[in-house]
């Protein structure tokens, strides 16, 4: 199920990264409640100048040195009239960097029309940066798998099946190894950068699983808080599938396969469970083969490859035998006389 962002308010944005943006909320308290429409940082250089034609109305608001150096060397009215424009096309608020104090003509334009101003010591440059990573996070597109996701030696792998699969005794047994929980049978995956996959758990459940027939446990409980990992960037599928005597099982692993979340495809296993398998090992295996491959070693391919190099050395004819005359101390040529039978007179 794939969850659309359509925007964030101001409230959410200050309470979530006041922190790690260092924000001073100054004024305009009452506008918290509007609207982050777009997940990017706008610099408003030409809207001071009065040019409005291809604003980013929807973005955050910053002025660092250069506009307000600029926008001090206007008269107050003029301030007055370009901010006014500005809050009136419902930008979500204005952060002013380097700890600027606003100018009263700002104060007067936030109180009247409720823009939101906040205050950052932070450079302009560092500060948008580091917004600009919150902000995309918030605005990733999002979904909820029906999964159980792992961390396995540095391997995101996300554990997929039907109901009463084996997805959770799986992960516990692989937890007794020594890896890490990430989120049991529901995964939520965010698309971060356009190119990677962050898999985390919801907030009510995270550290916690359900084992059918013992119930929920506490995994940093009983195993301890390195067993527990809040995200993790996913690099693996396996979908865990109930064996029948006509499944066709991969004997070679030359044909790779993937399994599509959020319009990025993952290597993607298919293991079948049945009385006697060792599922949490071969899991571990499956994760270092994809692991491999990721580093450009495909022991399959590698295999085949041997095998193929076999075959071609095996399928050559061998080489003809060349027979040399032999010189005798009277100077006349015969052939080397051929080796005695064995057993023979």
């Amino acid at each position: 199920m794939q969850k659309a962002i359509h925007g964030i308010t101001v409230a959410h944005f200050f309470e979530t990264h006041r922190e790690k943006l260092k924000l001073e909320l100054l004024t305009g308290a009452d506008g918290v409640h509007r609207l982050i429409r777009e997940g990017s940082i706008n610099r408003p250089a030409l809207a001071l100048t009065g040019f409005f034609k291809y604003f980013a109305n929807k973005r955050i608001q910053v002025m660092g040195a250069a506009e307000m150096t600029y926008f001090r060397t206007l008269a107050p009215a003029e301030q007055t009239r370009i901010l006014a424009e500005m809050a009136d096309r419902q930008v979500p608020c204005l952060v002013l960097t380097r700890n600027y104090h606003p100018t009263p003509a700002m104060l007067a334009v936030a109180t009247e029309r409720r823009l939101p101003i906040f205050r950052t010591a932070m450079i302009t440059m560092h500060w948008v940066n580091l917004a600009t990573l919150c902000i995309d996070n918030e605005f990733a597109p999002t979904a909820t798998v029906h999964a159980t996701t792992m961390d396995i030696r540095g391997m995101g792998v996300m554990l997929r099946g039907e109901a009463g699969a084996g997805k959770s005794e799986c992960a516990l047994a692989l937890i007794e190894r020594g890896h890490s929980l990430v989120a049991d049978d529901l995964t939520v995956v965010k698309r971060v950068d356009e190119r990677d996959l962050l898999a985390s758990s919801r907030e009510l459940n995270r550290g916690y699983m359900e084992c059918r027939g013992i119930g929920i446990i506490n995994i940093a409980d009983m195993f301890g808080v390195q067993a527990v990992r809040i995200d993790k960037r996913l690099d693996l599928v396996i979908t865990l599938r109930a064996w029948t005597p006509e499944v066709v099982e991969e004997r070679t692993g030359l044909e790779e396969n993937f399994y599509e979340i959020l319009d990025l495809k993952l290597p993607h296993f298919e293991l079948y469970v049945r009385p006697g398998r060792d599922m949490a090992r071969l899991v571990e295996v499956a994760s270092m083969v994809a692991a491999l491959r990721r580093m450009g070693h495909d022991p399959a391919q590698t295999f085949n490859e041997r095998l193929i190099a076999h075959m071609a050395a095996m399928a050559a004819p061998e080489p003809e035998r060349v027979i040399k005359p032999v010189v005798t101390a009277s100077g006349f040529s015969r052939p080397p006389m051929p080796p005695p039978a064995p057993g023979g007179a």
